[in-house]
Parts: structure tokens; C-alpha cells; sequence
């Protein structure tokens, strides 16, 4: 598990509510600090996925654990 400066806990929103709210907070953040960013719906995973490659913020890793995905964003 990456080393994380905030921690954002999305779950049970459904999108785009999770990306808006990592997008909120990242842009409260320095470059190159990590958001770790819990969410609960499964759509979640392709939109992290896109939302990085859209903004180049660094998707550093996404993970499914017990019905909850995790996803590791360091900020450009």
C-alpha cells in the first residue's frame, strides 16, 4: 500500500460522485502527494482508470477488497 497524504471514503456514491469529490481534493493537494480513494460502485474502476489518463495524475494502484475498490491517485 502506497505511502497516502489524504484519504477520501466515496463509498456508496455512485458516478461521477466519486471522481468530483477526488477531483475537489486533489486540487487541494501539493504535486506528487497520494489520495487514497475508497469507493463502492463497481463503475468506479474504469472511471479512475480514465479520469488519470484525462488529467495525468498517476492511477498508482487500484484494488478490489470485500465489495469496496481502492484506488492509490498521486497527484501531477
Amino acid at each position: 500500500m502506497p505511502e497516502h497524504a489524504q484519504e477520501l471514503d466515496a463509498s456508496g456514491l455512485n458516478c461521477p460522485l466519486p471522481i468530483l469529490r477526488a477531483k475537489k481534493t486533489l486540487n487541494g493537494m501539493e504535486s506528487d502527494q497520494v489520495l487514497k480513494i475508497i469507493a463502492t460502485d463497481p463503475g468506479s474502476v474504469k472511471d479512475f482508470e480514465a479520469f488519470a489518463k484525462q488529467t495525468g495524475n498517476e492511477l498508482l494502484e487500484s484494488s478490489e477488497e470485500g465489495g469496496k475498490y481502492i484506488f492509490f491517485l498521486k497527484k501531477k
